[in-house]
C-alpha cells in the first residue's frame, strides 16, 4: 500500500500557518492549493466564512486557455491573473496569502507574483 508521506508534513505547515494567517472581510485570505494536474485559489473571508472569489484551472473561463493539464507555471500565471482581476471586479484590493503549507516556489510563488502584477496587494 503507497501512502503519501508529503502530506503529513504539508499539514503540519498549513496548521503553523493559519494559526496565524486569518482572513477578515477587509483584507481576506487568498488560499492556494495544488494538485499534481491542477492549480486552485480561493478568497475567503474567515469572518464571514465565506468564499469570495474561486480560480482554478478547470474554471471555464481559463480551461480553453490551458495547453494540456494545468499542473505548470504558466497555468499558475493565469490562475493568479484571473483571481485578481475577479476579486478587484468584487471591490477587494489587498489579501493575506496563505500557501496552505506549500513551499514558496514553482507554482505557488508563480501565482502569488502574477497576481500582485494584476493588482492585488499581499
Amino acid at each position: 500500500m503507497l501512502t503519501n508521506l508529503r502530506t503529513p508534513g504539508r499539514k503540519l505547515r498549513q496548521s503553523r500557518v493559519r494559526k496565524r494567517v486569518r482572513g477578515t472581510d477587509a483584507t481576506p485570505r487568498l488560499s492556494v492549493f495544488r494538485s499534481a494536474n491542477h492549480m486552485y485559489a480561493q478568497v475567503i473571508s474567515d469572518e464571514s466564512n465565506r468564499t469570495l472569489v474561486a480560480v482554478s484551472t478547470l474554471s471555464p473561463e481559463l480551461k480553453e486557455q490551458i495547453s494540456g493539464k494545468g499542473g505548470n507555471k504558466d497555468a499558475a500565471q493565469k490562475v493568479g491573473q484571473m483571481v485578481a482581476r475577479k476579486a478587484r471586479d468584487a471591490g477587494i484590493e489587498a489579501v493575506v496569502f496563505d500557501r496552505n503549507g506549500f513551499l514558496y516556489h514553482g507554482r505557488v510563488r508563480s501565482l502569488a507574483e502574477a497576481a500582485r502584477e494584476a493588482g492585488l496587494k499581499f
